[in-house]
């Protein structure tokens, strides 16, 4: 655990849930696994809210508990799930873009939230898009039902682990801490549920005009609680299963920018037909005939199997061996190679920072390096065609940047240099973590700087929204423009000019967070891949 992440965790953790949860979880990164009390008095914080900022970690899947022989519990941080929650605005538009608004609405409030009921979130984004609607619309329970039932049937939402009923059943004295299981066929079986109801408005206006008095239906209302049918299946987003999406879009996308946008759809649908076969660390999707590929092509796409044969033939025969063959059965056998892919996503992503750091002259040094493996230092001279001194000084500026490194082949075993090859050569595992550990940086920089920003115009911000607060309301009892004007002029032409500059800067750190967190991903998911290979 680098000092970068520990510093981005911190960052996280304070801005998501205060002051007292991230002292909590930031120790726990720092020190491993720790009993309650130890945690208690290592940090200086009182045992309730030591308790209660646990319960808060664990309910976001962020800390992970253990009971030990002796029966002492101890309390450990995921400091990778900890990182994740820079991409929640990812996961929350990749639902919109797939499950439109409803599904965008289902998985924000299973990240907001860590874990919920079925029946609970369902109610909540019912009740949240019926707000959103015209006055008489309202939003059906069952219509988000269907929209849940579809994210966990493609694995985006999964069923949380769950306490055997064993355990519940045993006349012993009770464990320390619950067990949890989790059934592999259950985990994305949704309860049968026969939700009835539409989404509810929170407007005052509008629970009054049901005829009853308000405290009166407040009273009925409790008396008549149901219990919920769902009570104890509680679900979770499943952020495997996004990032299995985000890199299957990424190698899509890869192929479209390098042949056409045929090729591109053709590896589309592969990926599509084994994204839910296929577990997300397989180095190869699970092979696929020609014929099969062909049935599964999107309807628009008029293209004829003796085509489809020959851009098969084309993506396998491509250097980059994105796609590879593996038999001649049913028209020929296909696969993606995972793993072949995501390298050469991360060499070129390597490629691209040596260009904009160091120039086109560095560039085409640590491509000859990439492509020859090993190099002396006269080679890459005149493999390059640039001037000794120059060459000299280029490998020198990346050797000291760790974008490559030298390997010492000695003739003699006392290693006289005059007696001893030095090669240059590229790592890209090595220089993939280093670039990694620098993105981290970059998007801590990147938080402190937002919170900067905002607290330095903090007075601002509380004034435009008291200023926007009273305009709503008085648009709402149907004031006139005249006095709208008025309160809108409470903010001068500076300060609305201060304002803008404000939101702008504002709009670019996220904007920037979100292209880093995109390197970031493409590096994790080369790394993790490089080291689950066999």
């Amino acid at each position: 655990m680098t000092q970068a992440e520990i510093k981005l965790c911190s960052l996280l953790l304070q801005e998501h849930f205060g002051e007292i949860v991230e002292k909590i979880g930031v120790h726990l990164i720092r020190t491993g696994s720790q009993p309650l009390r130890v945690i208690a008095h290592d940090t200086g914080t009182s045992l309730d809210q030591v308790k209660k900022a646990l319960c808060v970690l664990i309910q976001h899947n962020l800390v992970t508990y253990q009971v030990h022989k002796r029966g002492v519990v101890e309390y450990e941080a995921q400091c990778s799930r900890v990182l994740r929650m820079l991409r929640y605005p990812r996961y929350i538009y990749t639902s919109k873009t797939l499950y439109s608004d409803t599904g965008e609405l289902i998985v924000e409030e299973l990240l907001l939230n860590g874990k919920m009921t079925m029946s609970a979130v369902v109610k909540k984004v019912a009740d949240r898009l019926t707000e959103t609607m015209e006055d008489g619309k309202t939003m059906d329970y069952a219509e988000v039902s269907n929209t849940f039932v579809r994210l966990a049937d493609t694995h985006f939402v999964q069923r949380c682990p769950l306490v055997p009923a064993t355990e519940n059943s045993d006349p012993g004295p009770p464990p320390p801490a619950p067990t949890l299981v989790i059934n592999e066929k259950d985990m994305y079986l949704v309860p049968k549920l026969s939700l009835i109801g539409k989404g509810k408005r929170r407007r005052s206006s509008e629970e009054d005009a049901a005829g009853e008095p308000k405290a009166k239906r407040l009273k009925h209302t409790t008396e008549n609680k149901e219990p919920i049918p769902d009570d104890g299946i509680y679900w979770q987003a499943n952020l495997d299963r996004f990032h299995q999406h985000f890199r299957d879009q990424t190698i899509v996308s890869a192929v479209a920018n390098r042949m056409d946008q045929t090729s591109s759809e053709i590896v589309r649908t592969m990926l599509r037909m084994s994204e839910i076969t296929t577990p997300s660390c397989a180095p190869f999707t699970q092979p696929l005939s020609s014929n099969e590929i062909f049935r599964s092509l999107p309807v628009g796409y008029n293209i004829s199997k003796q085509v489809l044969d020959q851009y098969l033939t084309l993506l396998a025969d491509d250097p980059l061996e994105f796609v590879g063959k593996s038999g001649d059965s049913g028209g020929g056998m296909y696969v993606i190679n995972l793993h072949k892919a995501l390298a050469s996503l991360a060499t070129a992503t390597l490629e691209s920072v040596v260009q904009e750091r160091f120039g086109s002259r560095c560039a085409r040094i640590f491509r000859l390096v990439l492509q020859k493996k090993h190099l002396e230092q006269k080679q890459v001279e005149d493999f390059a065609m640039i001037p000794a001194k120059e060459a000299k000084d280029m490998l020198y500026k990346m050797l000291s940047e760790n974008f490559i490194s030298l390997q010492e082949i000695p003739k003699t075993p006392d290693h006289a240099p005059s007696r001893t090859f030095y090669l240059y050569t590229v790592n890209i595992l090595s220089a993939a973590r280093m670039l990694l550990h620098r993105c981290y940086k970059s998007i801590a920089n990147l938080i402190e700087r937002r919170q900067f920003e905002t607290k330095e115009n903090k007075r601002l911000l509380e004034k435009s929204q008291r200023v926007e607060a009273i305009i709503a309301s008085m648009q709402a009892t149907g004031a006139e423009e005249e006095q709208l004007q008025e309160i809108e002029e409470m903010i001068t032409a500076p300060e609305r000019q201060q304002l803008e500059t404000l939101k702008r800067n504002v709009n670019k750190l996220d904007a920037s967070e979100i292209q880093v967190d995109e390197t970031i991903f493409l590096l994790e998911s080369y790394i993790e891949s490089t080291m689950k290979r066999p």
